[in-house]
């Protein structure tokens, strides 16, 4: 099967760093197909980078649909899009907060969610009670690191993103952790070890769920809200996103 890993922001360096955990973990056979958005914010931090984003992510979906892929990874903790990209998506569409939410419940009864700056948290709070998660994320934390740092040897992002992992271990009593940024999936193995307990990536997750769910022949319904767009002319610089007339009722 193919399976699109869509970095919804426009660092390439960000997306070989998700490729490369998604591969980790693809079954044999699956082939990850990774992609970058062509424009937008090179890091995702608030709701403005997400709105903006979005566009191009979507434009990535249906270069994925046109070239055949049976699945799609959203690979931005704010899963920005989703139900937009399921709308557009003969086969499942996976955001990595919703899959790593899930994966966390099925080996914990409680779990924090630790990530970067402080209006992520907020963005990632959001998420936690839109997915009905109330009952299981313990806390969401902000290591204040921007998405960026990540990838900068010199801000010790590692160090700081254990340590806010051991103070959600002991004052919050969570089970597990889940990593609340695409680019920290680079960094689930050294946590994991750590800190002695399961650590979850997002990506890692998402690719999972997207093989159980091709394999189990579903794709995403068209009856409801998630039917095909409406047939309608789009004006402007937005044209060429108009609903393809191929696209069935």
């Amino acid at each position: 099967m193919r399976i699109q890993v869509i970095n919804p922001n426009s660092s390439a360096s960000m997306t070989a760093t998700i490729a490369a955990a998604a591969r980790a973990v693809a079954a044999p056979g699956s082939e990850i197909i990774a992609a970058t958005a062509r424009g937008g914010p090179v890091s995702i931090e608030g709701h403005y980078e997400e709105a903006v984003a979005t566009i191009a992510m979507l434009e990535e979906v249906r270069r994925g649909e046109a070239a055949g892929c049976d699945a799609h990874v959203i690979a931005c903790f704010g899963d920005p899009g989703l139900l937009a990209a399921r709308e557009i998506a003969r086969g499942p569409v996976l955001g990595i907060a919703e899959a790593a939410m899930h994966a966390a419940c099925f080996i914990a009864t409680g779990f924090s969610i630790v990530t970067t700056l402080t209006r992520t948290r907020i963005i990632a709070e959001q998420l936690v009670r839109n997915y009905g998660m109330e009952h299981a994320c313990r806390r969401v934390r902000a290591t204040d690191l921007a998405v960026l740092e990540l990838e900068d040897p010199a801000s010790d992002a590692r160090a700081k993103i254990i340590a806010a992992c051991e103070r959600a271990l002991d004052e919050d009593g969570s089970g597990a952790i889940v990593l609340g940024c695409a680019g920290m999936a680079d960094l689930t193995a050294a946590v994991a070890q750590a800190l002695g307990v399961p650590v979850i990536d997002g990506v890692a997750a998402a690719v999972k769920f997207a093989e159980a769910l091709v394999g189990l022949g579903l794709g995403t319904s068209k009856r409801g809200d998630l039917a095909y767009p409406l047939a309608k002319p789009y004006r402007g610089g937005l044209a060429h996103l108009a609903p393809l007339a191929a696209l069935p009722a």
